[in-house]
């Protein structure tokens, strides 16, 4: 008897340990960070290339999956602040409407640079905590390149070819998403922000089109409490 009260009090002992364990791993002033996959699908609403082109000369933009780390800190219990870190998304844009079908008429890379707020619900220690968040994000645009095809198509395009120049902005990102506590330190997490994002591409050619790019961005990834 004395031995089974005794592994009784180690039990409880035990599970108020892993108990303070979950609280410090999750309440405020602790870090977290982890990697993950993050897909990115463009949800376009497409401009039309100004004159000389054909009428209706629209353009989409493809889908990207890449490798992406994130940090963050809570606040509070409930309040915490995140960042994404990645190397950028290759954007391949490809031509709609008047020439929907031609392929990829040019290239940009985009840097997403976002600073999430997050309001956690639940308490500290609950293993599954959803969260909303709202973001800024600043859509850095570089590497831009023109393709043979965009060179074939522009009615007047310049000696050397078609290049282009695709302007960086800035726009707002609400999302949502879950973690769900492993143990103490470890976790899962499954995000979803949209961004709403307008942008304007300047030819070479002195051509311009402006869209809406407003992607959807999706995201899975372990991370660890510290």
């Amino acid at each position: 008897m004395k031995n089974n009260a005794t592994l009784g009090r180690l039990a409880v002992a035990a599970a108020l340990a892993m108990l303070a364990g979950g609280v410090h791993a999750q309440a405020a002033g602790t870090w977290f960070g982890g990697i993950g996959v993050t897909h990115v699908a463009p949800d376009v609403s497409s401009g039309t290339l100004s004159p000389p082109s054909a009428p209706g000369t629209q353009i989409d933009v493809a889908s990207d999956t890449k490798p992406t780390l994130f940090v963050g800190r809570m606040i509070t219990d409930n309040w915490s602040v995140e960042v994404p870190i990645g190397l950028g998304f290759k954007q391949s844009i490809r031509g709609d409407g008047a020439i929907a079908g031609v392929g990829e008429i040019a290239t940009v890379r985009t840097l997403p640079i976002t600073v999430f707020a997050q309001y956690r619900f639940f308490e500290p220690t609950h293993r599954w905590r959803p969260y909303v968040m709202l973001g800024l994000t600043y859509a850095y645009n570089y590497g831009e390149r023109g393709s043979a095809t965009l060179n074939g198509i522009n009615p007047i395009n310049p000696p050397g070819g078609t290049q282009l120049d695709v302007d960086s902005r800035f726009g707002l990102t609400p999302g949502l998403g879950v973690s769900y506590m492993i143990n103490d330190r470890w976790f899962v997490d499954a995000q979803f922000a949209k961004s709403f994002l307008k942008t304007k591409a300047t030819l070479s050619s002195g051509q311009t089109i402006e869209a809406k790019i407003n992607p959807n961005v999706y995201r899975l990834a372990v991370g660890m409490r510290f």
